[in-house]
């Protein structure tokens, strides 16, 4: 067989790669939206859907983990091609804690149901804001993986500071709301716990646009302050 043959199977192979990569972010990014929409509309058939996903991104992490492990043995990549593959193993580990976030707050929206509680929780559209910024964060994370594109990337990581403040900011609302009433601190507790959920989505974005970086520059940026960056991959 000709080594242009084999090269050629090879690109296949990472295209496919890359497919399963983004059919996984296209999951994990739906999963997030509707577990919130879930909560704000109390839907509990909703949530359930959000936890039936969860088992379909776990199956494909697994599935894309497999690929991986018969590409390493079977082509013994070196240089960019092997860096692409490390990229991905990381990227589909991020992605499958996104996923674990969206069904904690699939979970958290069940028990509020369940406790008949969320009729004086705190105006979960209050949340929007930093729910917004995350899933924005992810498919700009997601996009920036389709092109490896650098710039799209190193916007990922120096947008993580917005998700981080508007995460500060719903903490110190929900410390006022339950100190106005007590009755809500069980509650708002485990918005609390929706609220950091949505912060860690943001962060796995940023960890997937760093992995952006290293396929592309070879650079590892993970602990690189966003002023930085250019420096780190220039």
């Amino acid at each position: 067989m000709s080594d242009k043959h084999l090269s050629t199977q090879f690109d296949t192979e990472l295209s496919a790669i890359s497919t399963r990569v983004l059919e996984m972010g296209g999951l994990v990014e739906q999963q997030v939206a509707a577990a919130v929409e879930a909560l704000g509309n109390f839907s509990e058939a909703m949530a359930t859907q959000v936890l039936k996903t969860e088992e379909r991104v776990n199956q494909i992490e697994l599935e894309i983990d497999r690929e991986l492990s018969g590409i390493i043995a079977r082509r013994q990549p070196t240089a960019r091609d092997l860096r692409l593959l490390i990229g991905v193993s990381k990227t589909i580990g991020n992605l499958e804690r996104v996923g674990d976030e969206a069904a904690r707050i699939a979970r958290i929206t069940h028990r509020l149901i369940s406790n008949g509680t969320h009729g004086r929780l705190f105006p979960t559209t209050q949340m929007g804001s930093e729910a917004t910024l995350a899933n924005a964060s992810l498919r700009r994370a997601l996009d920036a993986f389709a092109r490896l594109d650098v710039n799209l990337a190193m916007q990922v990581i120096k947008q993580d500071n917005e998700i981080d403040a508007e995460f500060d900011g719903l903490m110190r609302k929900l410390v006022t709301y339950m100190m106005e009433d007590p009755r809500t601190i069980s509650a708002s507790i485990d918005l609390v716990f929706v609220a950091k959920s949505l912060e860690r989505v943001g962060d796995h974005a940023k960890n997937l646009a760093e992995q952006v970086i290293y396929i592309v520059k070879g650079a590892d940026v993970r602990h690189t302050p966003p002023e930085g960056l250019e420096s780190a991959v220039s």
